[in-house]
């Protein structure tokens, strides 16, 4: 299985390639997301910046994201985190945004999401959104896994573009 920071290294050298930018937005997997993709030697030729967004206070005043915009959308969701992609790559001025959601454990989140469930969505020259069960309980794992899936969407739209 492949660590985050090489997953990390495949997308640095897509977007290098292609010379896109990006821009990610990440709320369970704590950063991680984030981490693997500065620790790329040569990460500002294409990494814009990036957040943890894990709070409404969080989603307003890094995103604008208001209450407007949430009606009859629930966090930790496919259509918010496809919101927050959209959002980070605008604020940014990225080709990709890439956003995570969910609830990493060990209990489930206030909506009803059981520990381990994520939505990751990418926006940008090809759009994808998905959600993911772990089924488990362990939040580091978990944390780790959601951050896995993201790089790997991630690689597999810039790969396509």
């Amino acid at each position: 299985m492949d660590s985050l920071n090489a997953l990390g290294g495949g997308v640095a050298e897509l977007l290098k390639e292609k010379k896109h930018t990006l821009a990610v937005a990440e709320s369970s997997a704590g950063g991680l997301i984030n981490a693997a993709l500065v620790a790329v030697p040569g990460a500002s030729a294409y990494y814009l910046g990036g957040a943890v967004i894990y709070t409404a206070a969080s989603r307003s005043g890094f995103l604008a994201i208001g209450k407007d915009e949430m009606v009859n959308i629930r966090s930790a969701s496919e259509p918010y985190a496809r919101l927050v992609a959209q959002r980070v790559r605008e604020k940014l001025g990225a080709t990709w945004g890439l956003a995570e959601t969910g609830a990493a454990g060990p209990t489930g989140n206030r909506y009803g999401d059981a520990p381990g469930h994520a939505c990751i969505a990418v926006s940008g020259p090809v759009e994808a959104v998905i959600t993911m069960e772990t089924g488990s309980t362990d939040r580091e794992a978990n944390m780790h896994a959601f951050a896995r899936r993201a790089l790997e969407l991630l690689h597999a739209c810039v790969e396509k573009a």
